[in-house]
């Protein structure tokens, strides 16, 4: 096959929320007697990591069975092909001209335009390990965890932090739940102090305790009993749970240019999510270096602005859909029965049980996760 015949691969890496969603718009855009879409993931499935709060806390939905979506209808008609492996480095030929992708057993995957969607790593519940047998062995390890604990003490009032508290209180309703933030307030100041002592409120009121301006280590497994940094003691903490500190996962993104991946692990991008100095190379979802809260629901804007201009890029024609940035909105459930929400629209807008429950803590978005890729 000549090389003005051949097809032209587009390598998207990272399997989860925008990675994916990217694939499947460019499938369904896409010629596929002229271009090769393939998705790399390090996992055999997407992860749901909306739902891996209560996924990791208690097997009642068994969630495991709708939270793992199996990527073989994520392609319009087939067009495309999803491997299982781990990406460690990027061998660019040139500026705009392409280059390979390494996998850690040596393979190496040429691409025309490489999207760049790793994700971030989660310390904890939800650090899922990458073959399926052992995700199916954290999450049971996990639930067990929770189930024999007395009193589960949740290091960060986050948005994590507290949908574990949610859940963990929801399913168990007679175990002591505490949360320890370093902040006054919980969440951080992208959201409105009245929202931030909102949710505060909402989460006493199902018996959640609080530490807040104050910090606790992770103690060795099986320790009983714990102490602040403020020396506040928590005698009868038997299950002590991170629930902050996620990071990019873009290691192996720095082979690409020194310039690329910034002091704190994002990927620098412009306003069409190239990475500046690398044309045909974008980046999508966590690991994007933009000021905004890290959120599935800013991925699938990520994912349409990315696809565009890949097809832009292939066509050789300038690209021309800007990333304009997000609404910061949040939805937090505290369990199935409710949680608390925030749109900064208007004054800002604070939303209650009804639209947490309607929205999210009911199904935790999977049926809508599951249609996204097919299912």
């Amino acid at each position: 096959m000549s090389e003005k015949s051949a097809k032209q691969n587009i390598v998207v890496v990272g399997g989860g929320w925008a990675g994916t969603i990217v694939a499947r718009e460019l499938s369904a855009k896409l010629d596929a007697s002229k271009h090769n879409i393939i998705l790399i993931n390090d996992r055999p499935y997407f992860i749901h990591l909306i739902a891996g709060a209560r996924l990791t806390v208690t097997a009642e939905d068994q969630l495991e069975d709708k939270a793992l979506v199996p990527l073989d209808k994520l392609f319009h008609n087939g067009n495309g092909t999803f491997k299982v492996g781990k990406v460690v480095s990027i061998a660019e030929a040139a500026a705009g001209k392409g280059g390979e992708v390494v996998l850690e057993d040596g393979e190496r995957i040429p691409y025309t335009a490489l999207v760049l969607a790793t994700g971030s790593a989660w310390p904890g519940p939800l650090q899922f390990p990458e073959k399926d047998a052992d995700v199916r062995s954290h999450i049971g390890s996990w639930r067990n965890k929770y189930e024999k604990a007395n009193h589960v003490v949740i290091i960060g009032g986050g948005a994590v932090g507290l949908e574990t508290a949610g859940e963990v209180k929801h399913a168990f309703p007679k175990k002591k739940v505490t949360v320890v933030h370093s902040e006054n307030l919980l969440l951080n100041d992208t959201y409105p102090d009245k929202f931030r002592k909102d949710i505060e409120r909402r989460a006493r009121l199902r018996g959640i305790d609080f530490i807040l301006g104050d910090k606790l280590d992770v103690p060795p497994e099986g320790t009983i009993g714990v102490t602040t940094h403020n020396g506040k003691q928590i005698p009868d903490a038997d299950l002590v749970v991170q629930a902050f500190g996620s990071r990019p996962n873009t290691s192996f993104i720095s082979t690409l240019g020194a310039d690329v991946v910034t002091q704190h692990g994002t990927v620098r991008v412009n306003q069409y999510l190239e990475v500046p100095g690398h044309p045909g190379v974008f980046a999508a979802g966590d690991i994007i270096d933009w000021k905004e809260q890290k959120q599935a629901a800013k991925a699938n804007t990520h994912a349409g602005v990315v696809a565009a201009n890949v097809l832009s890029f292939l066509q050789g024609k300038p690209l021309k859909k800007a990333y304009k940035g997000s609404v910061e909105m949040i939805l937090i459930p505290l369990g199935k029965s409710g949680g608390a929400g925030y749109v900064d629209f208007l004054w800002g807008i604070i939303l209650g049980d009804w639209a947490a429950r309607l929205f999210k803590a009911k199904d935790l978005m999977v049926s809508q996760a599951r249609a996204a890729r097919g299912y």
